[in-house]
């Protein structure tokens, strides 16, 4: 780790002008949460897993942002050298430079990897104690990266509109005709899930989601994808061509940016195919890009006065889903339902097997393991295996959705915990098991959490699961007036929590996509301001997933997805329409985890008839033992 930090100040002061500070960020050239191997240049420097962080490098310093779901991971990670810095309650990192750097100090950043966005806000920040944001013709940490990961060669396929809903050529008109209303000739695609949406792609370039790494460029008579060409079968190439797409080199985008804004690249085009006039464009001058995911490098090379820097046209239509997309994200989650409760039902045999606990569903005392039972190990990550068997049997299935947070005792409280298998735990009859995971299947991406005890939990143990599930419960049953965003929908999950003095430093909810992303914006259910952005409205998916967590002890997260719909209302007050929604997730919760006199009777009934309807829905995807199982999990309960 020293010897990188040694490397990367040498070239930070040769570098033209000298660096004083070298930003290295979590995002690729597309801004991306998840990025492929060869991008996870911050991860490389900081040793710092987790999806979301920024470090900072200086001759004599080394510090890494990261949010309240990471803290536990960073500080866990992180080598001597490196000092945490907690987003929300150490200053922001333009505020730690300003007071902590020259008043004249050179700040280098790769501006492919930051938005613009954020990059105007440093300049901003930065330009109040004289100091300066550098773009640096290189990324440093590339130059230093031995053995750096090879881009891959994964093939494009078609996503068949029996599972998108909507053809290319639909959304192109959709989006050329906003281009047209904006006053916008043209608009620069970056976001990868944007990408693959729009064009009714999919791949494999980024673990986990099944994107494309490619820009696009969409104006009003012409359409670019833009990647490796080696990754394009004739097949699909023949058809993106039959959509009206034209496919360019992954370099040439920078290219092309300037030959769109001097508005050269529709007339090449017409040039060469004859396919328009360049008064199909009427006045229409604007380039259209999303400051927070286009990247600086693309915007630098365009003329200021001439862009359009609102959000992606793209994101907001791709959360709203389609029927075709609906009825797919429900047979998923139903098939994945089925897939939670065999591997439950399996777990519970194993650990009454290996450890002669009652299992699952009594309030039994842990033994020890028994010496010899000839049944296999389980640990954090043999177990999470198997989860995937289970899965990977079901149909459309094309992988996981993100890394299974498969995570015991103190492992628990971590909120983005990953098992590896030289530091995993094994299972234990005496700690809670918290169990975050999801796939990716043909028709829809699927997220759940349960957590759960195999021996006898805690009084308070209880309290707190129950007090979380209170919090689930209230957000799943919200009923609200069109317009209502999802800040203000946020404390509905915590005032269960808050009653007791307890809280959660993650966000409530989040989008998931459509065989696309498990994290999807626009909209957001949390206390972050960026939840105050977008309403939530009709057709979009959100997670419903309260927690809590105590350092070292244990963890506790339970998980639903939830499709908006219209809510059928006595009144309708201001004629706005209302809205509730739907779980579309399947798969109970733990009942000997409930402290029953906690509940109310409203949400014990609740309880039992989602339990009823686990079994009515999943019931034909299970065998004999694992719908006995099933049964016994949703028993009716009283408060």
């Amino acid at each position: 780790m020293a010897d990188i930090l040694d490397s990367l100040r040498f070239l930070m002061s040769s570098h033209n002008p000298p660096l004083h500070a070298l930003i290295v960020p979590s995002e690729d050239y597309h801004q991306s949460e998840y990025v492929s191997a060869r991008d996870k240049r911050r991860e490389f420097v900081s040793c710092f897993t987790g999806s979301a962080g920024l470090a900072v490098i200086t001759m004599n310093d080394a510090r890494l942002w990261t949010d309240g779901r990471y803290f536990l991971q960073a500080l866990q990670q992180l080598k001597d050298e490196w000092k945490l810095m907690r987003i929300g309650e150490d200053p922001a990192v333009e505020a730690w430079m300003a007071d902590n750097l020259p008043h004249d100090a050179a700040i280098g950043v790769d501006p492919w990897c930051v938005s613009i966005e954020t990059a105007q806000r440093w300049e901003r920040a930065f330009a109040e104690k004289q100091q300066k944001l550098v773009e640096t013709s290189t990324n440093l940490v590339d130059e230093v990266w031995k053995n750096r990961p090879p881009a891959e060669i994964n093939p494009v396929v078609l996503h068949p509109v029996e599972f998108t809903g909507q053809t290319v050529t639909n959304k192109l008109k959709d989006l050329r005709e906003k281009l047209v209303r904006k006053k916008a000739r043209g608009i620069i695609i970056t976001a990868l899930d944007e990408v693959a949406w729009l064009y009714n792609i999919r791949g494999s370039d980024v673990s986990y989601c099944p994107v494309v790494q490619a820009f696009a460029m969409v104006t009003t008579i012409s359409a670019f994808l833009y990647l490796d060409n080696k990754k394009v079968s004739s097949e699909v190439n023949f058809a993106l061509k039959e959509s009206g797409i034209e496919i360019r080199d992954y370099n040439a985008v920078s290219r092309d940016v300037v030959l769109l804004e001097s508005d050269q690249l529709n007339s090449s085009l017409i040039n060469i195919q004859g396919n328009g006039t360049k008064e199909a464009e009427g006045k229409a001058d604007l380039i259209w890009v999303d400051p927070c995911s286009c990247c600086y490098a693309l915007y630098s090379k365009l003329n200021s006065d001439k862009v359009l820097m609102q959000q992606s046209p793209l994101a907001l239509a791709k959360a709203l889903k389609n029927p075709v997309e609906l009825i797919g994200l429900k047979k998923a989650h139903i098939r994945d339902g089925a897939a939670v409760v065999q591997y439950f039902a399996w777990l519970d045999k194993q650990m009454q097997e290996i450890y002669g606990a009652s299992g699952y569903f009594l309030e039994a005392e842990g033994g020890k393991k028994k010496k010899n039972s000839g049944t296999m190990k389980l640990t954090e990550l043999t177990v999470s295996d198997k989860l995937e068997s289970f899965r990977a049997s079901k149909e459309h299935f094309r992988g996981l959705s993100f890394p299974t947070i498969s995570s015991v005792g103190p492992n628990a409280a971590i909120m983005h915990y990953s098992p590896e298998a030289e530091t995993c735990s094994e299972l234990d009859p005496d700690s809670i098991y918290l169990c975050d995971s999801g796939g990716q299947y043909l028709d829809g991406t699927t997220d759940i959490t349960r957590t759960v005890h195999f021996g006898k939990p805690s009084a308070h143990e209880k309290a707190c699961y129950t007090a979380v599930l209170k919090g689930h419960i209230a957000l799943g049953n919200a009923r609200f007036p069109n317009g209502t965003t999802g800040n203000s929908l946020d404390i509905l999950a915590r005032m269960p929590l808050w009653k007791d003095g307890l809280d959660y430093r993650h966000g409530t909810g989040h989008g998931v996509g459509s065989y696309l992303n498990v994290h999807e914006g626009p909209h957001l259910i949390s206390f972050r301001p960026q939840s105050l952005l977008v309403p939530i409205q009709a057709s979009m998916t959100a997670t419903d997933e309260p927690g809590y967590y105590e350092d070292g002890k244990f963890g506790i997260r339970l998980e639903n997805v939830l499709v908006v719909k219209e809510a059928d209302t006595k009144f309708n007050f201001g004629d706005k329409g209302y809205l509730a929604f739907e779980h579309i997730t399947w798969a109970p919760y733990q009942i000997k985890m409930i402290d029953l006199s906690l509940l109310t009777a409203e949400e014990t009934d609740w309880l039992n008839s989602y339990h009823s309807k686990c079994r009515d829905i999943l019931t034909p995807y299970l065998d004999e033992h694992e719908l006995a199982w099933l049964k016994k999990a949703t028993e009716p309960v009283r408060a």
